[in-house]
């Protein structure tokens, strides 16, 4: 009986542990669901547009999502800090206020010089060998998407300050009333309804910029007017300068924009590597791409909720508190991304159909492809999750420095170099090797014929799964 009671009371501040950490999470969880569901929400209304216009798109939004992660990185800094600052002094404003106004600060300086590489995307896209009727719809969708940058990082660190406070809930019902919102004005602005005109992939671009203004303006009013926010007076005096906050900021948040920003580059590079082999391969990773983002927002909001409860515990001074958080949300995470990689190996038709109609004989190939490239996402779902909560555990601790040298060693070093390879080919053959390719009658071949020059029933080449291996190296 003793004994019982003993182990009851072992338990106790684990479970206590796990209830806190999953009350932060959930909605940090739906929140980033709700985010990517306005990416895949593109992604969804591109493919019905059809497989060129989602193949350039694709390419857009992965040179943009390699900006918009690197600032993202740089004001997600605003959380652990907050949660510090709220762990050692629960009543703080002054320093909570000065934090998000430095965060604010910092989303400016990161900006303008990705708005200039942005307006120049064509001339970046050419230069890494992508074809050029893809390059130029890319950059028309990146000149109306671009602008949706600065709001969108602005509402990322009020979500920072909200789900430091532990309030989180406000972030997911407006990133839920942003999802609905993009779908509408995507649609109508690509399709042409209501009377307007059908801007195609510009419509897509516009719509998603409008929704990240709205979100942040619906954010901006929450903190300005709910009485647990309010009285931060978060944008009181802000052009108030705050030099030695914003060094802190940019102290702790650089290796973070670093560590994510190497994470996300390696998906744009293998993006650009399969624009190289043509629209179905682009169109088709785009797909096993948007469904393996949709699950690890799961880990990546456990890895938010960590930051947090760590970095209370770490302002109280509180060392088993701090293992207890890490150890909760790490288990939590792993075994949600086992249970995805099950799916993704179970069902990978039911998931493509959710992107492509499969009766339509025009997306047969991009379909075989997109199925063969969830097999290869569904190896690395668990290492990916483990990584994610490993990162965030120690964010709480202001401790960036250690992911961002894991994250170059394992993304560049030795995950490029796993497919070199597959870079090396298609850069050397470039789109002129598959244009004698398709010039060449059908039937014949030469010796030195690329596997996807062959005809569209050939199963497809295996460098092409190569690429999403990186991330299992």
């Amino acid at each position: 009986m003793l004994q019982q009671v003993k182990h009851k009371h072992e338990l106790g501040p684990w479970r206590k542990e796990a209830r806190a950490t999953l009350l932060l999470a959930y909605p940090l969880i739906l929140t980033n669901l709700t985010q990517a569901g306005i990416q895949a929400t593109d992604v969804v209304l591109l493919g019905w547009a059809g497989p060129a216009a989602l193949a350039a798109g694709a390419l857009g939004t992965n040179l943009y999502n390699a900006f918009l992660i690197f600032g993202m990185g740089l004001v997600t800094a605003a959380a652990p800090m907050i949660a510090r600052e709220l762990g050692a002094r629960s009543h703080s404003v002054r320093d909570v206020r000065r934090t998000v106004r430095q965060a604010m600060w910092a989303a400016v300086a990161i900006t303008l010089p990705i708005f200039l590489l942005l307006w120049n995307a064509e001339a970046l896209l050419l230069a890494f060998g992508q074809d050029p009727a893809l390059a130029a719809d890319a950059a028309r969708f990146l000149r109306f998407f671009q602008w949706g940058m600065l709001p969108a990082l602005w509402y990322l660190v009020l979500r920072s300050f909200v789900s430091a406070l532990e309030r989180p809930i406000w972030a997911l019902i407006v990133s839920a009333g942003g999802i609905v919102c993009n779908a509408l004005l995507n649609y109508v602005l690509i399709f042409g309804k209501l009377g307007l005109p059908a801007l195609g992939l510009a419509g897509a671009g516009i719509g998603s910029s409008i929704t990240n203004v709205l979100m942040f303006a619906a954010m901006a009013l929450v903190v300005l007017f709910h009485p647990r926010f309010r009285r931060y007076r978060l944008f009181g005096r802000f052009w108030r300068s705050d030099w030695s906050r914003f060094r802190d900021l940019w102290r702790l948040g650089f290796p973070i924009a670093i560590t994510l920003g190497l994470e996300v580059t390696i998906f744009s590079a293998a993006a650009f590597l399969m624009g190289l082999f043509g629209t179905a391969p682009l169109a088709a990773h785009a797909i096993a791409l948007q469904v393996a983002t949709l699950s690890f927002m799961v880990p990546l909001g456990l890895g938010q909720a960590v930051t947090v409860r760590v970095g209370l515990a770490y302002g109280r001074r509180d060392l088993d508190g701090i293992g207890r958080a890490g150890w909760t949300s790490f288990v939590l995470g792993v075994g949600f991304m086992s249970l995805m990689a099950i799916l993704m190996i179970s069902l990978p038709h039911g998931l493509v159909s959710l992107f492509l109609n499969e009766s339509d004989p025009a997306n047969a190939p991009v379909i075989a492809l997109a199925v063969s490239f969830l097999g290869i996402a569904a190896l690395f779902q668990i290492v990916d999750g483990a990584q994610v909560v490993g990162a965030g555990m120690l964010r709480g601790l202001h401790d960036t420095t250690i992911p961002m040298i894991y994250a170059a060693l394992g993304y560049w070093v030795i995950g490029l170099s796993g497919c070199r390879g597959t870079w090396l080919r298609p850069r050397l053959a470039g789109p002129r090797h598959l244009d004698r390719a398709r010039r060449r009658p059908r039937g014949r071949r030469c010796a030195d014929d690329h596997p996807l020059d062959a005809p569209r029933t050939a199963r497809p080449h295996a460098p092409t799964a190569h690429i999403l291996t990186v991330h299992i190296l």
